[in-house]
């Protein structure tokens, strides 16, 4: 046993023997030059396609951009390198490129400081799902055989005056090249960034580094009780005694492309088709990811005056409606609220009461009709039911739906969709959407055999998602890059005629809006219609009711 420990050891000192010796700086300018031109691979295929190089000088021209690259780096990671220092931090970087060029080349993510957020908030079943082969085999080659190779190169040894000179005279020749560079560059390198300015979220490490930076540098925490809205909220009386129940599904990554009420030509959505609901064909998320989408959801603002810290610190559309005198629940299959409930009554599926849909990767989300089914019961008062349903979060798309439902074949049966092809891809994806319509028809069932309460039920999806339309997957590109993939959502609404007799609702009118093109900002003002609430801090413009609502009798 101690000759086979001995080999690797062996191999290692004799690879040392013979590598030339260092310094730090140049050390750290091989690793730079990696970075260029292996870990910047998807940065340099959009710049390709956004500039196609036509002759010799735009190829210089690209020459030129990995110049800016190469000095840029450099010049910000020399400061911090000296003997004891470059490879702890050489590690790090080689690390941290290898990671984030995977998911830049394989999903096309960008990682801009809302994709920060989403990696600091995503939990040990979301982040287990992207550890795939893949993902092994990449960091294996781009992660540890480079971080071996920078612990065995030798240094050489200066003392730390020559050390401390040399270091000055690397950052002052880097400073250099890169002011050369972009005075030769400047012009298209302005123009490249100024209409596809979302590129710099592709330059790998420094736009992990960067948006990480700024996240962290972000104000201080928001005070732990939150400022109120809508304090003057009340909420009509009923047309009769019976309670009121809404129950607002929250659908998980699910795209109005898919949706087959909006006109896809697969039909996803069969059994709603045979109910009496109303579906809005153009509807556009306030976000493409859940920490975005989910707190701007139930907030007054819409996209256009979102202010996150606003959100965050101000209550939301359910402390509202708590205080208008309904009662409201919050039901959870997903991986949290984003802060959206706290204050209300909150719970979670457990698993041990459903052991025929919840295994180790967690529950399907028909623990939602059960769990409802087994609430109804107990409600004597009018109430707001939220479900938040696992949906169609990916990239495994093929654990969100029983066997059968895996009704579009062949399926794409791992977390690693670079090992399918794309029609796989989504296939698994339309599977899931017809689980979720099963979900949503079992709702509807429970709530019309419930016969002592007038009930309705929205249902809306957070954010969408890429397919590999144009070699991207997943979710949560900027905004203003976002393809419509990302950003065009269902939403589906059911109403009893006793919710909507109660509430004074024109079914007829709420029908003739379903072509509209609506935001998910109306859903909050929407929803404080729908339930008679009546505020200063809703907008009639932004409330679909507010012309839907018939004389009093």
């Amino acid at each position: 046993m101690p000759e086979l420990t001995r080999l690797p050891l062996d191999s290692l000192r004799h690879l040392r023997t013979r590598l030339p010796a260092l310094s730090p700086q140049a050390l750290t300018l091989l690793a730079c030059l990696g970075f260029t031109l292996l870990y910047n691979r998807r940065f340099w295929a959009a710049v390709i396609e956004a500039e196609p190089p036509a002759g010799l000088g735009d190829w210089g021209q690209l020459l030129g951009y990995g110049v800016v690259m190469t000095a840029l780096h450099l010049v910000v990671f020399l400061p911090l390198v000296g003997r004891l220092t470059v490879k702890p931090l050489l590690t790090i970087l080689v690390l941290v490129a290898a990671s984030v060029s995977y998911f830049t080349g394989h999903y096309g993510t960008y990682f801009d400081t809302h994709m920060i957020d989403n990696v600091l908030q995503t939990d040990t079943r979301e982040a287990g799902e992207l550890l795939t082969p893949g993902l092994a085999l990449y960091l294996l080659l781009f992660a540890l055989l480079p971080v071996v190779a920078v612990w065995a190169w030798p240094l050489r040894r200066r003392g730390w005056r020559r050390a401390l000179a040399s270091g000055t005279l690397w950052w002052l020749g880097s400073l250099a090249t890169l002011a050369v560079a972009l005075l030769l560059s400047f012009q298209s390198l302005s123009s490249l960034m100024r209409n596809h300015h979302e590129l710099r979220y592709l330059v790998t490490p420094g736009n992990a580094i960067v948006s990480t930076g700024q996240v962290m540098a972000a104000p201080p925490p928001l005070p732990e009780e939150r400022l109120p809205i809508g304090e003057d909220a009340r909420r009509r009386p009923n047309a009769d005694a019976t309670p009121r129940l809404l129950v607002l599904v929250v659908g998980e990554t699910v795209r109005a492309a898919n949706w087959g009420l909006s006109g896809y030509d697969r039909q996803t959505t069969p059994r709603l088709a045979e109910r009496d609901v109303v579906n809005f064909r153009d509807v556009a998320s306030c976000g493409t990811s859940t920490a975005v989408s989910l707190p701007c959801l139930f907030s007054p603002q819409g996209r256009g005056d979102y202010d996150e810290r606003f959100t965050r610190s101000h209550e939301s559309l359910l402390d509202v409606l708590q205080r208008a005198g309904y009662r409201v629940e919050w039901i959870d299959n997903q991986s949290g609220c984003k802060g959206v409930c706290d204050g209300v009554e909150r719970a979670s599926p457990a698993p041990d009461d459903y052991p025929g849909r919840c295994g180790e990767e967690g529950c399907l989300d028909g623990v939602l009709v059960e769990e409802l089914a087994r609430r109804l019961g107990e409600i004597r008062e009018d109430t707001v039911v939220v479900l938040h349903m696992l949906g169609n979060h990916g990239p495994s798309y093929f654990q969100r739906y029983p066997e059968a439902f895996r009704a579009f074949t062949p399926t794409c049966e791992t977390a690693d969709l670079a090992q399918c092809d794309r029609q796989a891809i989504v296939n698994s994806y339309d599977n899931a959407i017809l689980y979720t319509d099963s979900v949503l028809d079992g709702i509807i069932g429970v709530l019309e055999e419930n016969r002592s309460l007038s009930s309705a039920m929205l249902y809306v999806s957070d954010h969408g998602e890429s397919l590999g339309e144009k070699g991207i997957y997943l979710h949560g590109l900027p905004y203003a890059i976002a393809p419509q993939e990302q950003t065009r959502v269902p939403l589906v609404w059911w109403a009893s005629d006793g919710f909507l007799g109660g509430q004074g609702l024109d079914e007829n009118c709420l029908a003739a809006q379903r072509d509209a093109s609506l935001r998910h900002a109306h859903l909050f003002h929407s929803l404080l219609g729908l339930l008679g609430v009546e505020s200063e801090v809703r907008q009639d413009a932004l409330d679909l009711t507010s012309g839907c609502r018939l004389p009093p009798a």
